[in-house]
């Protein structure tokens, strides 16, 4: 008789974050937790670090200390896979300053260990936006000294000739109350210096060149002339020039604004009095998604006019606009609870399912289990409102609305159902959610799972012991998928997981349920920024 030759034979898949499969460790609640390989507790203590702040189990040195130690081992053991990741975490799961202090560590430690070759690649792969070359020098000088290594102010350089423009030295650049101004990053970095290697001097164009030796002339001599090729900073400097009782009479024509460069922050600075609903409406059209996002109570406290909240919740509904702008799901909820208003729900709404795009529709019978324990109702961010206990409902929620069939289930010391009504608002779903005290995972496994085809868990991973086992993975049959979604990066895991139907991924973007699609067609899953034939997809 065939033992292993049979009809039903399926080929086993495997997952990149790998535990062990038995027990090594604690889990800071004290039940039995598993290790994972050192490539996987830096991904998901990655795609979760703020990086300087504290979480609910770990102080921020404890944290930023296992991070540098994990960064440093994966630089130089892999720097292939390193340069995969880094930029993958900086544009993909938009953490900027995990990145930045990433990609420094690891040049850091490759240096150390005498690793030549690809080190001014991995600092300029993670430098995007414009006030990051000064963080990365600030976060260099200020943690290992002002000796900067070549590779680091090369490839500080070469981000800032990419991202050198007048907007950007007019927003990010020029302010004294900077550790670093545009000019400090220049006379460090020397880019634009011809001498170096085939990178340096390049410059977009004339007006670049000259930008730069004014913003360096300018650090010498406030008066410096403005050359005639910079058309922005000329029509900058004509607008501060104005009279302060004259200078409302420009809100009558917005692009003035725009094409001068003044961005929303200094708009009030410049107009010397309240941003009413005139100025807001002037500056409104030259403000990108997050900008608004940020400030839609205060629209409504200066009573912006309808007209122009409808092009505001137009541009919050556009799918191409949300998907472009990688905002977390959580920051849709964050306005709706600092901005209630009627005329913001719907389009948040909107943007919230928008960015929740890459969260499949699930076929057959999904248990979905959201932690709401409290560790969860630690702040995802001392920046932000909400906390990982509302990030976990948002994306248990998302997920039971677009499955076919799915129970929802909140856990802490119990556990009970949440009502889901198909075709009803997510927002009023997340109402729903409530504070669960402890992390009695299994118990709430064990007691919710009836022959489900999947189980996904949304947590912490910090699980207390219960009377059933602690293992929550092990209260679901060994041939039932169970996913769980790691959103804090501790040390140990709950579970095993890699392989036989127990996976973990994680981070605060809806990116890794593509993994859930893809494990089920029965094809191991790599890591998001490879193809499946080991490949880097993305520079």
């Amino acid at each position: 008789m065939a033992k292993f030759n049979r009809g039903t034979a399926r080929p086993a898949v495997s997952s990149p974050v790998k535990t062990a499969t038995a027990p090594t460790g604690r889990t800071h609640e004290g039940a039995p937790g598993h290790a994972r390989d050192a490539k996987s507790e830096l991904f998901l203590l990655a795609v979760a670090n703020m990086v300087g702040e504290n979480s609910f189990y770990e102080t921020a040195g404890d944290r930023d200390n296992r991070f540098r130690d994990l960064i440093h081992q994966a630089a130089v053991e892999d720097v292939a896979w390193m340069t995969g990741f880094l930029p993958w975490l900086r544009t993909e799961a938009n953490m900027r300053s995990a990145s930045v202090v990433g990609a420094l560590e690891a040049v850091r430690a490759r240096l150390v260990a005498g690793e030549q070759g690809g080190n001014r690649q991995l600092v300029r792969s993670v430098l995007r936006r414009a006030d990051e070359p000064g963080e990365a020098l600030a976060y260099w000088i200020s943690t290992h000294g002002r000796a900067i290594p070549k590779p680091v102010k090369r490839g500080i350089g070469d981000a800032v000739l990419r991202m050198g423009t007048e907007f950007n030295y007019v927003k990010w650049g020029s302010s004294e109350g900077r550790g670093f101004t545009f000019a400090d990053i220049l006379n460090l970095t020397h880019a634009g210096d011809r001498k170096g290697s085939s990178q340096a001097g390049r410059f977009q164009g004339p007006w670049q060149h000259d930008l730069f030796g004014y913003a360096v002339e300018r650090r010498r001599r406030a008066d410096a002339p403005i050359p005639e090729s910079l058309e922005m900073l000329t029509r900058r400097s004509a607008l501060l020039a104005m009279p302060v009782d004259e200078r409302r009479q420009v809100l009558e024509d917005p692009e003035t604004l725009r094409r001068a460069g003044i961005t929303w922050e200094a708009l009030a600075g410049w107009l010397q009095g309240p941003m009413d609903a005139r100025a807001w409406e002037a500056i409104i059209p030259s403000m990108g998604i997050f900008a608004l996002v940020r400030n839609l109570r205060n629209f409504d406290q200066a009573d912006v006019s309808d007209e122009v909240a409808e092009r505001v919740a137009a541009k919050l509904a556009d799918p191409d606009v949300i998907a472009r702008s990688r905002m977390f799901p959580f920051r849709f909820l964050a306005a709706h609870n600092a901005a209630p208003s009627v005329r913001w729900t719907w389009a948040l709404e909107k943007a919230l399912n928008h960015s929740l795009g890459n969260v499949p529709r699930l076929t057959g019978r999904t248990l979905v289990l959201v932690d709401r324990s409290g560790s969860m109702f630690g702040r995802v961010s001392n920046k932000s409102g909400l906390n990982r206990a509302d990030s976990a409902a948002i994306f248990g929620a998302a997920l039971a609305m677009r499955a076919v069939s799915a129970d929802l289930v909140e856990f802490g010391t119990g556990h009970r159902p949440v009502d889901v009504r198909r075709g009803e608002s997510l927002l009023r779903v997340l109402e729903r959610f409530t504070s669960m005290g402890g992390t009695n995972t299994a118990e709430a496994v064990r007691a919710s799972y009836r022959g489900h085809d999947r189980v996904v868990i949304v947590t912490d991973e910090q699980a207390g012991g219960g009377y059933h086992g602690t293992d929550p993975t092990a209260q679901v049959p060994a041939t039932v998928p169970v996913y769980t979604w790691n959103l804090a990066g501790y040390q140990y895991g709950h579970g095993p997981s890699g392989e036989r139907n127990r996976h973990a991924f994680g981070g605060l973007s809806d990116a890794a349920f593509r993994l859930i699609d893809l494990i089920e067609m029965r094809k191991s899953a790599c890591w998001p920024w490879e193809r499946n034939d080991g490949t880097t997809s993305m520079n």
